[in-house]
């Protein structure tokens, strides 16, 4: 059985990018709170801010142009307000990273056992023998037949899902409590993305870990995750338990993604789309329900002036009172 002690809490978290001399929250107001043991998937379109909000809480950001605050509480302190000496201490035996692009995330003039290793001798008081053991069981780990040859072999040698699995090595170098995934499967042929996520679920089980997923593959999510959140234009617009979700989806945005999925039993040519196009960050409307723009058949009155987060079932959370009133433009006469 899965523990549900919370492992870090997310409150109220801004992070806006400064844009001709203002800031612009591209993460605004999210709360979340990821357990032990769990794959919390975070899923939305491209430029929601959910590898912003992924990368906040390792605290990779450029303090000169974004401007961050709120809460990221892990073991009762808050990352943010941690220097990069502290954060260094974190990153790596405590929270591991993902990162979506595996060669621009590899150093290319280093060596793959050396890279890897090079963890262990921050943060660990391993041997050099002791390290060279480690990178090979690491490498054997993530399922890679050769590690000897791998490990000294340069990241342009490797093929991409090699690639994505030593960027897996490294974030589970140290054993970490938590692990961020970005995008861990992006550009993989589906061999490879399923055996990448069977590699996550098996150390996840071997680990406990907490996972936070960063996705926008749907399919992942039904595949991996316990618990879904949806983002748009910044905002957590609907959470709930991955099955509670895909079985009773809530949200118009969460309804209009299930619904531009391709179905085969569909006699249509034409593929379901979502009206109009994600504001950009200097445009957001601030107040009033961001998704209102694209669902205008919807009257005006059916959406909250400030939208809140409601219960409307056992941990299900909805933004907004726009799902009572929605529905499908074809669905108007039948």
């Amino acid at each position: 059985m899965k523990s549900t002690g919370e492992i870090l809490k997310i409150k109220d978290l801004h992070i806006g990018f400064k844009i001709n001399d203002e800031f612009y929250d591209a993460v605004d107001g999210v709360s979340l709170t990821l357990k032990r043991n769990e794959i919390l998937a975070i899923v939305g379109e491209s430029g929601c801010g959910k590898s912003t909000l992924a990368t906040s809480i390792i605290g990779l950001h450029d303090p000169n142009s974004t401007r961050v605050y709120g809460e990221i509480l892990y073991r009762n302190q808050n990352l943010l307000t941690l220097g990069e000496d502290q954060l260094n201490e974190i990153r790596g035996p405590e929270i591991g990273m993902i990162f979506q692009d595996p060669l621009s995330s590899l150093n290319p003039l280093m060596r793959i056992g050396d890279q890897i290793e090079e963890g262990l001798i921050y943060h660990t008081k391993q041997n050099a023998e002791e390290r060279k053991n480690r990178v090979q069981e690491l490498l054997q780990q993530v399922g890679i037949q050769n590690p000897e040859r791998v490990a000294r072999q340069f990241p342009h040698q490797l093929s991409g899902g090699m690639r994505q699995r030593v960027i897996i090595a490294i974030a589970i170098a140290c054993k970490p409590k938590i692990l961020i995934a970005d995008e861990p499967t992006t550009a993989l042929d589906v061999t490879i993305q399923a055996q990448i996520l069977d590699l996550l679920l098996t150390l996840q089980h071997e680990t406990g870990a907490g996972i936070i997923l960063i996705t926008h593959d749907l399919g992942v999510v039904a595949e991996v995750a316990d618990r879904v959140a949806v983002m748009y234009a910044g905002e957590i617009i609907e959470e709930a338990p991955v099955k509670e979700l895909f079985l009773h989806p809530k949200h118009p945005y969460t309804r209009s993604l299930f619904h531009s999925i391709p179905q085969m039993s569909s006699s249509s040519e034409r593929l379901n789309v979502i009206q109009g196009i994600v504001p950009s960050l200097i445009n957001l409307p601030r107040e009033g329900c961001r998704f209102a723009s694209r669902i205008p058949w919807i009257k005006a009155e059916a959406h909250e002036k400030n939208p809140q987060i409601h219960e409307v079932a056992s941990e299900h959370f909805v933004r907004c009172t726009c799902y009572k009133e929605f529905h499908f433009k074809k669905e108007r006469n039948s």
